[in-house]
């Protein structure tokens, strides 16, 4: 099965396209899942205009907000770290995006691990590594504590429990990305109050909604309170 391009999509909603290499190496990822699959439960998105949609888009849309509001930021040599990465998403295609930036792919599973080393090896992204581990237990090691620019997490928990996980990674200067699905002012409040207790603060708060599905998604922006 062939992913779709889309390129103009890719354009219109990020203001970015994937070049020729990129776009072979989003097809070698897809066949590579679909692969994956057969040996250990990866994901249930396998259709080529879906598994573009809700993994490759859904991953990249996280930093559609850094894009427009810090777009120097992203030419930096940075370093990112995705928690509870799975099968990849969104540490993955970030990689293939951000040739120039240095990836962790920190997951507790070693099957997803021993795979994530499998696409590292076969796509050659050589700016990516992984870490078997939980966050809880990682963010307190020296080598990853306050040790990021970015730190991603996709769905993998409570809201309040993400940031718990995410701030101990973050540099002074870094930001964390949660992806979401739907949200509400109510759970902005209750984040607000937990926020203080954690030492992190809301940059923003940006709504999505996705080029096929036209489903609605978004993306907290947090970093740590500065003392």
């Amino acid at each position: 099965m062939i992913l779709p391009e889309l390129f103009d999509l890719w354009q219109e909603t990020l203001e970015w396209q994937p070049d020729g290499a990129q776009q072979a190496r989003f097809q070698q990822l897809y066949e590579l899942i679909l692969e994956g699959n057969q040996r250990c439960n990866l994901t249930r998105i396998t259709q080529p205009e879906e598994f573009w949609e809700k993994h490759l888009w859904d991953s990249l849309s996280g930093l559609a907000w850094l894009q427009k509001s810090q777009p120097d930021l992203l030419t930096k040599s940075l370093s990112v770290i995705d928690l509870g990465t799975g099968a990849g998403f969104p540490g993955v295609p970030i990689a293939i995006a951000y040739t120039h930036w240095s990836v962790t792919l920190l997951d507790s599973t070693q099957k997803k691990i021993n795979f994530l080393e499998e696409v590292i090896d076969k796509l050659e992204l050589n700016n990516t590594k992984t870490r078997l581990g939980r966050a809880e237990i990682v963010g307190k090691n020296p080598k990853h504590n306050c040790a990021y620019d970015i730190v991603c997490l996709r769905a993998v928990a409570n809201v309040d429990i993400c940031v718990n996980y995410a701030l101990p990674f973050l540099k002074k200067t870094g930001i964390a990305i949660l992806y979401r699905g739907q949200w509400s002012s109510e759970d902005s409040l209750s984040l607000e109050k937990n926020l203080g207790k954690a030492g992190g603060k809301i940059l923003e708060i940006a709504s999505f909604t996705t080029p096929l599905s036209e489903s609605v998604r978004h993306c907290l922006y947090i970093s740590k309170k500065q003392l």
